[in-house]
């Protein structure tokens, strides 16, 4: 008797941590079960289906993130009826390549132990106090960014921070809090950062060839003022960037309040550590150096040779320096969360191909009619809410891809200036605050194991809120000042 109720409770208790997965099934068979709506094709309203249980599961988190990414890469297979070699084709691309060489080489970097000579650098810039590191993490950590791309910034100092965590408490339950801030601080001062110049993101390179492909007529000197050159892209964005980079530690410190408000425990180990270290040997300085080309390679030949393969190619070359083994890059990769990438752009691809982005794109905008929120600043913070959601259910560049045709377009036909429409898009693409798989900074700093899918919503719709506030006001007073 006692063997029976024990086994009820079992499967009570099983069902209880699996409801939310039970929960989303059953939203996603009463969608599809639903007629296809008018404008969406059969596959979109699969793939808007699968985008919404996905999401479910992104958030709850009732079974681990990888096995969510094979269940898209399943139904991708059986609900839309892609062939399994088309789809295997689509989860390799070169932001995930780069993703799983930028993870390949945070291994690398702390293996050379260069993340503590970086951590040391950092505390010597700011002093112990929590708050004052955190901002000198999210400073260091936006103003690189803002020039060589979150992606790239937040794979170089995710070492840093681990190193922070793990010098203070070896225990990660001491440190949960801590840990947590000291992790967005680099996510978020990368994503802040990343609207602040043209080669902070790809979406930004987007927007500006939608600008000069739709409005620039060679003939007319009045369309000049829609080619937007680098010094004038950072006049409109870097301002909104520096102000934002206080409210990032703001946010975060009064959302997770630290365990720990100075690090000077952790600091004076810290300094221990690197004394005993000694002067930078050789093999220090050669690892700076292949870093150097790396980002070089970065800034340089991106365009030709794709950052992906950059990546994997310096991580190649840190394991035939014999820098690193094998071994190492095996241990401290979190390949699921490479395969997490890899699905979620993949699904981002089938909602551009299929037409769902779109059909939702459009839907939105012409609910705004009846609440007179088609003009002015109502029509700017709606579009804003727009990409908000867009952007957390794909990559940033893809966002701006699909919305950035239907946004000008509707920016002329209300009248409204599509350059500030414009950046009103690009800016609110990097509010993908809310999910792990919203921009790379955040799949990055998740794979350190110490947060949860929960910390990035319980703290990114306050980032989200804030940073809509920031922009809307730079576009109700500073954009026009400078002439928009």
């Amino acid at each position: 008797m006692r063997l029976q109720q024990l086994s009820l409770v079992l499967r009570l208790h099983y069902f209880w941590e699996k409801r939310w997965f039970l929960i989303a099934l059953a939203i996603g068979t009463g969608m599809l079960s639903l007629p296809t709506p008018d404008g969406l094709t059969p596959q979109g309203h699969a793939v808007l289906t699968m985008a919404i249980v996905a999401t479910i599961l992104f958030v709850t988190e009732p079974i681990p993130l990888p096995s969510v990414a094979l269940l898209i890469i399943v139904a991708e297979v059986i609900l839309l009826g892609i062939d399994s070699t088309t789809v295997a084709k689509s989860l390799m691309n070169d932001s995930v390549l780069f993703i799983m060489g930028s993870l390949m080489l945070a291994v690398c970097v702390v293996k050379q132990k260069l993340d503590k000579r970086i951590a040391w650098y950092i505390v010597r810039m700011t002093g112990t106090k929590t708050v004052n590191v955190c901002f000198g993490i999210s400073a260091v950590s936006g103003i690189l960014a803002s020039f060589i791309g979150e992606h790239t910034v937040a794979a170089m100092m995710l070492p840093v921070g681990i190193t922070l965590i793990s010098l203070t408490s070896e225990d990660p339950k001491r440190v949960r809090n801590l840990a947590v801030v000291l992790l967005f601080s680099i996510s978020y001062g990368c994503s802040v950062a990343g609207i602040a110049t043209p080669s902070g993101g790809a979406r930004n390179a987007i927007m500006i060839g939608y600008w000069k492909e739709f409005f620039f007529d060679p003939t007319n000197p009045e369309t000049q003022k829609y080619l937007i050159s680098y010094l004038k892209w950072m006049i409109y964005a870097y301002p909104m960037f520096l102000i934002q980079l206080p409210l990032v530690t703001l946010v975060l410190v009064l959302s997770f309040r630290p365990e720990f408000r100075d690090l000077r425990r952790a600091v004076v180990k810290l300094r221990s550590q690197i004394e005993q270290e000694g002067a930078m040997s050789g093999g220090d300085w050669l690892s700076i150096i292949v870093f150097f080309l790396i980002l070089v390679g970065w800034i340089c030949f991106s365009d030709q040779l794709g950052m992906g393969t950059i990546a994997i190619l310096g991580a190649v070359c840190f394991l035939v320096l014999g820098m690193v083994n094998w071994q190492d890059v095996n241990n401290g990769v979190n390949w699921g969360v490479v395969l997490l990438y890899a699905a979620a752009i993949s699904m981002g691809l089938q909602m551009k191909d299929t037409g769902a982005a779109i059909w939702v794109a459009e839907s939105f905008l012409e609910t705004l009619k009846p609440l007179g929120a088609d003009e002015g600043v109502g029509l700017w913070a709606a579009v804003s809410v727009l990409t908000t959601g867009v952007t957390n259910t794909m990559s940033n560049g893809a966002a701006v891809a699909v919305l950035g045709p239907i946004v000008l377009n509707l920016a002329t036909a209300a009248g409204e200036s599509p350059i500030l429409l414009g950046f009103v898009t690009t800016i609110s693409s990097a509010f993908a605050y809310l999910t792990v798989v919203g921009t790379p900074a955040c799949t990055i700093v998740y794979s350190s194991g110490y947060l949860k899918t929960t910390d990035f919503l319980s703290v990114g719709w306050k980032m989200a809120l804030l940073s809509t506030i920031v922009m809307l006001v730079a576009a109700w007073f500073y954009w026009p000042a400078i002439g928009v």
